[in-house]
C-alpha cells in the first residue's frame, strides 16, 4: 500500500482561503439583512441569549460556507491561483463572445 502526499500546495491554499474570506462578506451582510432586523426587540429583552442565537447562527453559515467551497475546490482539482483562474475564465467568456 502507497502513501500518497496529499498535502495542498500553498497557492491552493491561498485562493481557497481568498474565495471563502471575500466570499464570506456577502453572506455574512445577506445574512446580517435577515437576523438583525428580526432580532431587535429580543436583543433588548434578552440580550444575552440573543448574541448566543445571533452568534450560532453566523457560526453555522460559515461553516456550511468553508465546507462548500472546500467540496467545490476538491471536486474540480482547483489547484491554480485563483487570479490565474480568474483570468482564465474571462479568456474563455472573451473567445465564446467572439
Amino acid at each position: 500500500m502507497k502513501i500518497e502526499n496529499l498535502k495542498d500546495s500553498r497557492k491552493k491554499s491561498l485562493s481557497e482561503a481568498l474565495v471563502n474570506s471575500f466570499g464570506g462578506y456577502p453572506i455574512g451582510y445577506g445574512v446580517g439583512v435577515v437576523i438583525l432586523p428580526l432580532s431587535t426587540g429580543w436583543i433588548q429583552e434578552d440580550p444575552y441569549m440573543a448574541n448566543i442565537v445571533i452568534t450560532g447562527v453566523y457560526a453555522t453559515v460559515s461553516f456550511v460556507r468553508s465546507y462548500f467551497l472546500r467540496r467545490i475546490f476538491e471536486k474540480y482539482g482547483i489547484d491554480d491561483n485563483f487570479l490565474r483562474l480568474g483570468i482564465k475564465f474571462t479568456r474563455g467568456i472573451i473567445e465564446k463572445i467572439k
